[in-house]
This record gives C-alpha cells, sequence and structure tokens, in this order.
C-alpha cells in the first residue's frame, strides 16, 4: 500500500511545520526500505522510519507502533499528532484542513472516516453499508456534542492535540484494545477533550477488499470485541438486525403469499423506509441506488460476519489481524492504572 499511501502524505501542503513518522512494525518485506525510496524519489516532508519491536504482552500490535510513532514526534514538541494507517491516501490539502478544523470548532480530536474502495460486486454491496451500521451505533453529530456519551472515532485518520493525548495517556491508557479508534475516542472524552467524527472527502483508503472472504476477515475480526465479548450482547445484536432489517421483506412475502394484506403493506412500507435511509450512503459511495432494497442481503451477511466472530473467539482464536490473535483483556485491565 505504500506507495499509493506515503507520497501523499510526503506531498503535504501544510503552511506549519510537519514531519512524517513511519513505523514497521516486524514487518518482513522491506516496508522500512521501500519507505525510504519512496522519500527520496518524491521529496516533500522529512521522513523518519523507526522500528518498535514485538510488542509486550498486554499490547496490542498497532498500539505498540502508535507508542513508538508519538514517542518519535513528542521529541519536537508538536502541538497536533496525525495518527493515520498506512493504507490510507490524503489530499494535498487534508493536514491543513483537518488542523483548521480543529481550531475553528475547538476539537482535541478531529477523525474522518476514510472513504474506503469501492470497485467490486461484494465491495459495492458491503463496503457502504459498514459505513451506514457504523453511523447506526455511533451518530456523528452525537459525537460532536460535549459531553455527549456516544463516543467514537475512525482509526485510520485520527487528528490529536498534543496536550489532549498526553491528558488521556494515549496509547498506555487503551493498551489493550483491539477496536484501538472507539478505545481512543473515549479515553480523549474521558479526560475532558472535545471531539469531532464524520466522513472523509480528501482522504481515501487505497486497500482493496475484492473478494467476499476478504470482507468477512474484515469484519468478523472485531466484531464481537465491539460486542465487549457479552453472549447477551451478541443475541441482543443478531436479535436487532433480523427484526429491523430481515422482518420486512419476510413480512412482505408472507403476506404475498398468505394473502394478507395489512402484513404484506407493513412489510413493503418498512422495506422501503429501510431503504430510504440507506441513499444518502449510497450517494456518497457513487453507486447505483438500486442496491438500497439488498440492504436486507447485506444485513444477513453482517449478522452471519458478527456470529462467526464470537465462534472464533471461543474457538480461541480471538480477533486475529497482521499475523496476530489477541484474546479478551481482563476487565481490569482495559484502561491503564492512573500513575502516581
Amino acid at each position: 500500500m505504500l506507495p499509493m499511501s506515503l507520497p501523499t502524505l510526503l506531498a503535504q501542503d501544510y503552511p506549519g511545520r510537519a514531519e512524517v513518522f513511519l513505523v514497521d512494525d516486524g514487518s518482513s518485506d522491506g516496508t522500512g526500505e521501500l519507505a525510504r525510496a519512496l522519500a527520496e524519489r518524491h521529496g516533500g516532508l522529512p521522513l523518519s522510519v523507526g522500528s518498535p519491536g514485538e510488542p509486550p504482552q498486554g499490547w496490542t500490535g498497532k498500539l505498540w507502533a502508535v507508542r513508538h510513532g508519538i514517542g518519535l514526534a513528542r521529541a519536537r514538541e508538536p502541538e497536533y499528532l496525525l495518527l493515520t494507517d498506512a493504507d490510507i491516501a490524503h489530499a494535498p490539502d487534508s493536514l491543513r484542513e483537518l488542523v483548521a478544523a480543529a481550531e475553528a470548532g475547538g476539537f482535541d480530536l478531529v477523525s474522518q472516516m476514510a472513504r474506503l474502495r469501492v470497485r467490486s460486486p461484494w465491495e459495492r454491496l458491503v463496503v457502504p453499508a459498514f459505513v451506514y451500521f457504523f453511523a447506526q451505533l455511533y451518530p456523528f453529530r452525537r459525537i460532536g456534542r460535549k459531553g455527549a456519551r456516544t463516543t467514537a472515532a475512525a482509526g485510520g485518520c485520527v487528528l490529536l492535540r498534543a496536550d489532549a493525548a498526553e491528558r488521556a495517556r494515549i496509547p498506555d491508557a487503551i493498551r489493550h484494545a483491539v477496536i484501538d479508534d472507539v478505545a481512543l475516542a473515549r479515553a480523549v472524552r474521558r479526560s475532558g477533550g472535545h471531539l469531532w467524527l464524520g466522513l472523509a472527502e480528501r482522504v481515501d483508503s487505497v486497500r482493496p477488499y475484492p473478494r467476499l472472504a476478504d470482507l468477512w476477515r474484515m469484519v468478523s475480526r472485531s466484531a464481537y470485541a465491539q460486542l465487549r465479548h457479552n453472549p447477551l450482547l451478541l443475541v441482543g445484536t443478531v436479535a436487532g438486525l433480523a427484526v429491523v432489517y430481515l422482518a420486512p421483506p419476510v413480512c412482505l412475502v408472507a403476506g404475498l403469499v398468505t394473502g394478507s394484506t395489512p402484513a404484506a403493506a407493513a412489510g413493503g412500507l418498512a422495506w422501503l423506509v429501510m431503504a430510504g435511509t440507506y441513499l444518502p450512503m449510497l450517494r456518497y459511495y457513487g453507486q447505483p441506488l438500486w442496491l438500497a432494497p439488498l440492504l436486507p442481503v447485506t444485513a444477513f451477511l453482517y449478522l452471519l460476519m458478527t456470529v462467526d466472530s464470537a465462534v472464533q473467539h471461543y474457538r480461541g482464536r480471538g480477533a486475529a489481524w497482521k499475523g496476530r490473535t489477541y484474546a479478551r483483556p481482563d476487565t481490569a485491565a482495559e484502561v491503564a492504572p492512573e500513575r502516581p
């Protein structure tokens, strides 16, 4: 992904001082060498490449890498930290606009949900719904309200004030988190921070998910962790998906088969309303609007992915990503104890 993402960071048109720190987390494919070659070829912002070594017990790989990167950056005494993944490409004015939004709104954290790639048939069916369901769980407008309980961020693009990161003890306070972006946002909120989350216009994910298996792994690796490994929440989620997204088409078909006009009308109206709420997300992704009635099909796939995530957890495979598997952390260790 680096040839498509790193040059966009190096080319940031930013009026202040900025540097790029790339953390090579145990790669065996020449990541560090490629990054240095890209920096030499493209120029732009200064690049430093660091490697933290294997994460100690109790740390997820990404957060151990983030800790190392933040440590390198803090030596420069920055005002802001931009945490961004290696598969995220930025428009030339992305950093400038993120900082401007933070300054104008007085935000301690500004996060944009990168526009995911939508090219293959499976990506068209599944990806817009991924963001749609995320926005159902974490309504963006609520997140921006001070004191709101709804809290989230999108890990691919997080602009964070350095002093807010210090107050929230990022990333040490969330070192166990598999869903690190939501955990990060909660830690910042708990420390009194003001947050903003929205859809991106200048930030894109360049990672392809061409097959259903690729998308399945993306969702199932952390779906049960999102439910806090709680069987009751799993049952509630499955029931909710079934009632909200699967019942309307079933009700419509059953009504037509049995000749029950009220059942058919209720199912058809609910299906129509459901599809209507999905249209803005399809427009955002530039997809044909006829995909909206297929939302129940996608919801059924997400239901199966969520159940599979729980099955993998109870088989001892936990949240598997990038060659590492993370078991459920002890509840007491979710947040590191306060230092004296």
